[in-house]
């Protein structure tokens, strides 16, 4: 189905920020972040009070994303949400909510795949291979269109943005630790410490074993002294941030060996790191790759991506049922 001038309403409520967002055809007219602060003093994302305060928030977003655009409700063509995956609590009211507008304004409603959603926000010509690295997902995903993916690689164990997550925790940091990492780490030598990398089959990938090797090895500084980490600290950020680089690349150049595709796209919270753009961006060079980063806005959740592909499915007539 198309239209001439298409309009979307986005909706994101996967983790613990409430988004918003209208896009007209491939034009973003309004982006709307709503950052739970509160959960800074629990360290850590609590799923209950996520889901309360998206219940709280969603009404302001949802209308202030549709104030800034300069339009008018009878104007949104569709609503797309994200359905999966993330917060069950939290992705049910995001769900609930994108359904009754719909319901309401008789308008078609459109599910999308947060995954997919951060692929497709930044993308070269088809196809392509994504690697996405977020706080719940490590992915090698192979893209041959728009709605065409198949996962080639990914970990066996937890995710690269809860390795960032836990090695901060170690170091003495405070919630959000991955970017606290990527802060020390661009004042220090990633060549002071050296952490093997774990040899995983295929193109999976598995960070555990290297999160134990770097727990023992501070353990055993610290026991010969005790300020060890306070006087290391930036080198160790940039050491461990080096090692994670290299064992992504080595996936990756062996995607690239399978499949011959060399554009390759970045996607998640992780991708917006300014050391791993810097890595990559000199090895696509040194490889003869192109790599493609998003914008930092377009990196983390929002729902402006979520509406770029309910506006793909909107022209494939992809629409959910209201009751499903």
């Amino acid at each position: 189905m198309k239209k001439k001038n298409l309009i979307i309403l986005g909706i994101d409520t996967s983790c613990d920020d409430t988004c918003a967002a209208i896009i007209k055809n491939n034009t973003v007219l309004s982006n709307i972040v709503r950052t739970q602060q509160i959960h800074k003093k629990f360290g850590g994302v609590v799923p209950e009070l996520a889901s309360i305060l998206h219940l709280k928030h969603i009404v302001y977003v949802v209308k202030n994303a549709i104030l800034k655009a300069k339009i008018t409700t009878n104007a949104i063509n569709a609503i797309a949400f994200t359905k999966f995956p993330g917060l069950i609590g939290s992705l049910l009211v995001g769900s609930a909510f994108a359904k009754s507008l719909a319901m309401c304004w008789k308008i078609p409603l459109i599910s999308v795949n947060h995954i997919q959603a951060h692929i497709l926000a930044n993308f070269p010509n088809f196809p392509f291979i994504s690697l996405s690295i977020s706080g719940g997902h490590t992915n090698i995903i192979k893209v041959k269109d728009f709605l065409e993916m198949k996962i080639l690689g990914s970990s066996n164990d937890i995710s690269l943005g809860n390795l960032f997550d836990n090695i901060a925790k170690v170091l003495g940091f405070q919630y959000p630790w991955g970017r606290i990492i990527e802060k020390y780490a661009q004042l220090g030598n990633s060549k002071k410490f050296c952490f093997n990398k774990p040899k995983v089959k295929n193109l999976n990938f598995s960070f555990s074993g290297l999160q134990t090797k770097l727990l023992y090895f501070l353990n055993k500084k610290i026991k010969n002294n005790s300020e060890f980490v306070s006087q290391n600290i930036n080198d160790i950020c940039a050491s461990f941030q080096d090692t994670v680089f290299e064992i992504l690349f080595d996936k990756l150049n062996k995607t690239v060996q399978k499949t011959g595709i060399k554009n390759i796209v970045f996607s998640g919270g992780i991708s917006s790191n300014i050391g791993l753009q810097k890595f990559f961006s000199e090895k696509s060079i040194e490889n003869n790759w192109k790599t493609f980063f998003p914008k930092s806005e377009f990196s983390t959740d929002n729902a402006a991506m979520i509406a770029l592909v309910g506006k793909l499915k909107y022209e494939r007539n992809l629409f959910d049922k209201f009751y499903d």
